[in-house]
């Protein structure tokens, strides 16, 4: 039922594909980061909440069908449904089931929920189509509590000196998920053009997020003295960042958690935070459900696979053109 060809993951017997890379009749959408959700399809379908980012990110007049979670279409005898992956708000696993037997590809996913989207579902299956972006033993996170709590101090240590605090994170779900997390006791909070408007298209879907002002050059650079800025990853290092001076800087990622990366991107500091699940969320999501067969899409997937096999899983690697935590860097 799972198939991979030029153009991406394929059903031949609904005749769709998830999240190809080339244009196609009919795309199902896991999520709407840029290495999943690409312009040049006749159909697409994804979940609603991804109408208004995906409108906003590959055209207003793209051709758009969107499911709720849970809810099933028939396609060519294929029942097709969506559910939630827990990466960013309207991230879904596609669930497949033809003739007794089910696929479900996840896309990416994470774990932990993160008080923003959907979390993370478990769904039984026959077929498991996973990411491992972090499939390795030492890639392990922290509560995001602690996390916040060490982001919120150090904001808050910064604006006692008078200092901008200016985070890096994606502008799709990162982003948003730290403006839930943030203690604004502590000064007002703006945000860089392409996350207000990404914020702007969630909203639009029934994303409830805190209120934040929009960086301009109207805003008196004073205002900028206790106040915590969130911005894409491609502003770092150029002059935008000028009228925050001055300021410290901190880098949101997984990446984070290996030693010296936060020195390699210049960065003041760094917190571990992910939207795609560790080593203990992959192999507890695996095991969750069910599944004998694992198709490993992105990641450490040759090291991850060898993991399965030893655990007795039939493990797979899919040459898929997908990027995990660094494609979104580039929307900006």
């Amino acid at each position: 039922m799972i198939t991979l060809d030029d153009k991406g993951i394929f059903c031949p017997q609904a005749g769709i594909y998830v999240d190809p890379w080339k244009p196609v009749e009919r795309a199902v959408i896991t999520h709407a980061h840029a290495d999943h959700a690409r312009w040049g399809m006749k159909h697409y379908l994804a979940h609603e909440q991804s109408r208004s980012i995906l409108k906003y990110r590959l055209g207003a007049d793209i051709n758009l069908e969107t499911l709720p979670y849970n809810t099933a279409i028939h396609i060519n005898g294929v029942r097709l449904s969506l559910h939630p992956a827990g990466h960013i708000p309207g991230s879904a696993q596609v669930r497949l089931e033809y003739k007794g037997q089910v696929a479900v590809v996840s896309g990416d996913y994470k774990t932990e929920a993160d008080g923003i989207s959907s979390p993370f579902t478990p769904i039984s299956c026959h077929v498991f189509v996973s990411e491992c972006t972090f499939g390795l033993p030492i890639y392990r996170w922290d509560r995001q509590e602690s996390i916040f709590a060490g982001l919120n101090k150090w904001w808050a240590d910064n604006a006692a000196e008078n200092r901008c605090t200016v985070v890096f994170a994606y502008s799709l779900g990162k982003a948003q998920r730290i403006l839930r997390h943030l203690d604004q006791d502590t000064g007002p909070v703006f945000v860089h053009g392409s996350i207000w408007n990404t914020n702007a298209a969630l909203e639009a879907d029934g994303i409830l997020l805190p209120e934040v002002r929009k960086v301009s050059r109207e805003i008196p650079k004073t205002q900028y003295k206790n106040a915590l800025v969130l911005a894409p990853p491609s502003a770092a290092g150029s002059p935008w960042m000028k009228q925050f001076a001055p300021y410290r800087t901190a880098i949101c990622s997984g990446w984070m958690n290996v030693r010296g990366t936060r020195r390699r991107r210049a960065a003041d500091a760094g917190f571990v935070l992910s939207d795609h699940a560790d080593w203990a969320g992959l192999n507890g999501a695996i095991a969750a459900t069910g599944a004998s067969k694992i198709y490993l899409t992105h990641g450490f997937n040759e090291a991850f696979a060898r993991h399965l096999r030893e655990q007795g899983l039939e493990a797979l690697v899919l040459d898929t053109l997908f990027e995990g935590d660094a494609a979104d860097a580039r929307d900006d």
